[in-house]
């Protein structure tokens, strides 16, 4: 379904594969082939820190409705309107499948200046 993709920082295929179930399948096999290499761009294009990746990505999927990963990033304000708002009517919670990898980035960055 294309979270693969999001996870590795690629929303528009993810999107794409989202809505055609892998491109009809086909991208299913692609991708047996592509994941490495997109590993690797990933490992390359984004900081490493004390917010982790993969558990950040695992509580948006099954609790990010409720606000679970902004809690765990720092974002209080926003991990609160989140719990209440149901991932801000969805429509918050698509923006974090979008843009997850670049705020985990950012505040890893920021702990790193700052720690």
């Amino acid at each position: 379904m294309g979270a693969h993709r999001f996870y590795y920082g690629r929303p528009i295929s993810g999107t794409i594969y989202f809505f055609t179930l892998g491109l009809f399948f086909i991208g299913w096999i692609v991708d047996l082939f592509l994941i490495p290499s997109m590993d690797r761009g990933a490992d390359q294009r984004y900081t490493n820190g004390p917010t982790d990746y993969n558990l950040t990505w695992i509580l948006m999927t099954f609790l990010g409705i409720f606000g679970i990963h902004r809690l765990y990033m720092g974002k209080w304000v926003t991990a609160i309107i989140w719990f209440f708002t149901g991932g801000l009517f969805l429509i918050g919670y698509l923006y974090d499948y979008w843009t997850l990898n670049d705020q985990i980035d950012e505040v890893n960055r920021k702990s790193r200046r700052f720690g």
